[in-house]
């Protein structure tokens, strides 16, 4: 494995520190050698130099043309934006800050597209590039939104730079020679770091291809050493699906985006035989801690500072307070995160202070009512906010993934029940103004790409449901990509479907389940406006009212065809082929 390269001196070594064979990554089998990596990137820079501005939005799927992208903007003086999606919201947001956008934008914002090939030979050297400026504004990334509204975040080279070489102080030896295959998108500091900046200085492969469904990282699986990039919302997922990865050569699994519960890392080192290895930090801090908790009784969920991390309690608000290298400055920051102290060197987290809302004029914490509705053997997840609508009094909602025990009080004794037994456990410790009036039972947390649970996604499940009887399923996105939707649907027992469809026995007729597919398609996906055809369609299990089921859809441009598939905890029910007109 080639040595360590500081990610500021990468460009100008690139010639002569790597071979022009040296693996840069994998295009599903197409290897990608340093020389082709080192073209695009030489591209890039040219193309970017002679453009007008100093901001561009970035956002490509493909890591391996993300990441020569990147490094040529940086190459070129630009400063990189970094979007967790190419949505319309976000892109007309991006448009007041940026003077271009890159890679996978729709047209409307006319995108820089790659730059053609040279007519020559691919592996002849290119000038090797100047060494990266630590002090330029390289990057602005986004808060994840769990909290608030996004937020943006400048970072000099520097701090990448110093975060990087952490991380490969601390986890280096660990990972060795390992290719890395991610479940999560370098369209977030995470991503970015851990399966980018990370593995291209150490000389690790990447895996272009981000693995955000069970069946893509069974796909990308490699036969040789390999590393796992999850968040706790897909490591939820993994050891349920049918379909499983070769986790023969498997060295490490990494989680970021929010602590992991125990029963969730415990099944995952059934399933993988790999303890996760759990990063803590935020956009604004890049990485402080890491946990490596053993499952069990004597479980351990302190945290330990990374190297030349310093972290202390701010004790006026029982806040950690943080001073790293991978802040612009030598200043103590003071974060919203509440922490308890073992010792110097761990620390425990007890929810956040941010978190505090104030209802009718009272104080109210939302962690609180986590907390205690976790402690209720009736719900496995849980979330609080405050929902404010125009119009209407602010109202206290709860989010639950119930347990088996509450889903069976669920489906037993119906959503009242559950909603009584739920307030009564917080109805000691909560006044009665501050006791959830809007409940939600889910089967799983709406997660992004990132595996973060967002307010937006949130107060979407909040909408009021029409009252007209039904012809689509109650719905909650779940994950979302430019070309890749999971949506998990709550058939309604009053659908129209059912009407005389079997009456005594009603089932989903299979053409709803097809017009679902593309209804909810449209909705999600940029998809051409005609149907011309279906291919490959099997129903194998039947869709009865009051289901629950996960649609996963996939847009293939190229072929321009949507495809889905309808399952659950059943197995699956439906799949499919739409084929589509020509793209708009």
């Amino acid at each position: 494995m080639p040595e360590f390269i500081d990610m500021l001196a990468l460009p100008a070594m690139w010639s002569s520190a790597r071979a022009d064979d040296h693996l840069i990554g994998w295009r599903n089998r197409d290897a990608v050698g340093n020389a082709q990596f080192r073209r695009e990137t030489d591209q890039w820079r040219q193309l970017l130099a002679n453009r007008g501005g100093n901001n561009f939005a970035l956002y490509m799927q493909d890591t391996i043309a993300f990441a020569a992208a990147l490094f040529g903007a940086w190459q070129a003086g630009k400063t990189v934006y970094l979007p967790s999606d190419a949505l319309p919201e976000t892109c007309k947001a991006l448009a007041a800050d940026v003077d271009g956008f890159i890679g996978d934008f729709e047209q409307e914002w006319r995108p820089l597209a790659a730059p053609a090939p040279d007519s020559g030979n691919l592996a002849s050297a290119v000038a090797p590039a100047a060494t990266l400026d630590g002090d330029f504004i390289g990057l602005v990334v986004y808060t994840s939104g769990s909290t608030g509204a996004a937020q943006a975040i400048p970072k000099k080279l520097s701090q990448m730079s110093n975060e990087v070489a952490t991380l490969d102080a601390l986890f280096g030896a660990r990972a060795g020679a390992s290719e890395i295959v991610s479940t999560v998108s370098h369209q977030h500091i995470y991503g970015l770091l851990f399966k980018v900046l990370w593995p291209i200085c150490a000389g690790r492969a990447i895996h272009a291809r981000s693995a955000f469904f069970p069946e893509d990282l069974a796909a990308i699986a490699p036969q040789r050493p390999w590393l796992l990039l999850s968040s706790p919302a897909h490591l939820k997922r993994l050891p349920e699906s049918p379909v499983q990865p070769d986790i023969t050569r498997l060295q490490a699994i990494f989680s970021s985006g929010g602590p992991l519960l125990p029963d969730v890392a415990a099944a995952t080192q059934r399933q993988f035989g790999h303890n996760p290895i759990e990063i803590y930090g935020s956009s604004e801090t890049g990485g402080i801690a890491w946990r490596q908790p053993l499952p069990g009784i004597e479980r351990d969920d302190s945290w330990q500072p990374m190297p030349h991390v310093d972290v202390r309690l701010n004790t006026e608000h029982d806040c950690l307070e943080v001073r790293s290298p991978h802040l612009p400055d030598g200043n103590w920051l003071r974060m919203a995160d509440k922490v308890e102290f073992a010792d110097q060197q761990k620390f425990t987290l007890r929810g956040r202070a941010d978190r505090i809302v104030k209802l009718e004029e009272k104080r109210i914490s939302l962690d609180q009512i986590e907390r205690l509705l976790l402690a209720s053997p009736l719900a496995a997840e849980a979330r609080a906010m405050l929902h404010q609508a125009s119009g209407q009094r602010d109202r206290i909602a709860a989010f639950v993934v119930p347990t088996a025990a509450g889903r069976g009080v669920l489906e037993q004794q119906g959503k009242l029940a559950l909603n009584t037994q739920l307030r009564a456990a917080l109805a000691e410790a909560i006044e009665s103004v501050a006791l959830p009036r809007m409940w939600r039972y889910l089967d799983a947390m709406p997660a992004n790409t990132q595996g973060k649970t967002t307010l937006a996604a949130l107060s979407a499940l909040l909408e009021e449901p029409t009252p007209t009887r039904p012809l689509l399923p109650e719905h909650t996105l779940m994950q979302r990509t430019e070309t890749q939707v999971t949506l998990q649907l709550r058939v309604p027992e009053d659908l129209l479907y059912f009407e005389g469809h079997f009456p005594e026995t009603p089932i989903l007729p299979g053409v709803a389940q097809v017009n679902w597919a593309l209804e909810l398609g449209r909705r999600y996906l940029p998809l051409p406006p005609d149907c011309t055809g279906m291919q490959a369609l099997k129903f194998q299990r039947v869709i009865v009212p009051g289901a629950t089921v996960s649609l996963e859809l996939e847009h293939d441009m190229q072929k321009s065809a949507l495809a889905f598939r309808l399952h659950s905890a059943d197995g699956q029910h439906a799949s499919g082929r739409i084929l589509l007109g020509n793209s708009r």
